[in-house]
Order: structure tokens, then C-alpha cells, then sequence
């Protein structure tokens, strides 16, 4: 599946404009992290992490009490997307129980909730520009719970963990990335 075809089928089964914009911040983290890990010497194929961050949560507004494994299923059956990005999708919801024993997957993980902070520190700013969105301000309103109370900090600090990479420069490198993408 090339990304053409994934970004077709994250609109047709996604009406929301939100949970798409979040489908797409995640797309762009993991393409960020993707060039990160191949100069560190890693195997990351930056079109494969683009994948997993774009069709992460298509299923979800459609077939949210059997997310992510219906849309896994799916893939599977009308689509030709490689079973590390399906592993890895089913890895990013915590409550799967599905380990997550890849970089890939555990980069999906990491990114996914912090995207959700970031995106939701650009909407409080008059201008509502991710560019505007400093660390300090992200890491203060990280430690605020009540801001932003659906994003999960344990996932967070865990999936930082998990890569082996400090938080702030997990702050700043989906901060960055996601700045990187305004128009």
C-alpha cells in the first residue's frame, strides 16, 4: 500500500476533520523519527513509519469498542500492508496486550499521544499555530493533567522510555516535526 492509498482509505472511513489532522500529526512524528533512527544507524523505512502513523486510528470513529482490531483485520483482508505496520497498530492501543517488540512499534506508541498535546497546545494560542508552541510551554502544559486531560501522560513517559530517549528530546523532536508541516 503506498501512501496515496492509505491517505484514500484514513478519509473514507474517518469523517472527523480532528481525528484526521491527528492521523496526520502522527504520520509526520513517525517520518521525523524514521530519518532519526536511520541516522542513528537503525532500519527505518521512513514510507513504512509514515504508514503505521497514518492508519493508525482509521477505524476508530466507525468501530470504536473493537479498535484497533478491526481495522487490523481489514488491512489484512483488502489491503497489502505489511505485518509490521499491522503489529505495530495493534501495539499502540495499550490495551491490546500486543507487545511491542519493534522500533516501529514502539515508536508508534511513543508519538501517538504526545501529538495529541502538541496539537492541543497550538489550539489555546490566539493564533492557533503549532509554530507559536515553545518546549517550556509544552513540558508545562504536559505537567498541568487538566489540560488536555484526554492525552495519557503515563503512555507518554512510557513511550519515551520504551525508545530509550529522553523526554524532552522526545518533546522536541515531534515538537519540531510537527512545526515543520504548517503551510
Amino acid at each position: 500500500m503506498d501512501r496515496e492509498q492509505a491517505h484514500a482509505l484514513m478519509l473514507e472511513h474517518t469523517p472527523s476533520e480532528s481525528l484526521r489532522r491527528h492521523m496526520l500529526n502522527v504520520e509526520t512524528a513517525m517520518r521525523a523519527y524514521a530519518r532519526h533512527w536511520a541516522a542513528q544507524g537503525e532500519a527505518a523505512d521512513e514510507e513504512t513509519y509514515a504508514l503505521a502513523g497514518l492508519l493508525h486510528d482509521f477505524d476508530y470513529e466507525q468501530h470504536p469498542d473493537e479498535h484497533p482490531a478491526w481495522g487490523v483485520a481489514y488491512l489484512r483482508e483488502h489491503t497489502d500492508t505489511p505485518p509490521e505496520v499491522l503489529d505495530a497498530i495493534l501495539g499502540h492501543a495499550a490495551f491490546t496486550g500486543t507487545p511491542r517488540t519493534t522500533l516501529l512499534s514502539k515508536t508508534l506508541f511513543a508519538v501517538d499521544e504526545l501529538t495529541g498535546l502538541v496539537q492541543a497546545a497550538a489550539l489555546v494560542r490566539p493564533d492557533r499555530d503549532v509554530r507559536g508552541v515553545e518546549l517550556s510551554s509544552l513540558k508545562k502544559r504536559f505537567k498541568n493533567r487538566a489540560f488536555a486531560a484526554g492525552v495519557n501522560r503515563d503512555e507518554v513517559v512510557q513511550g519515551a522510555e520504551e525508545l530509550g530517549v529522553d523526554l524532552d528530546e522526545h518533546f522536541q523532536r515531534v515538537l519540531t516535526a510537527l512545526q515543520g508541516t504548517v503551510a
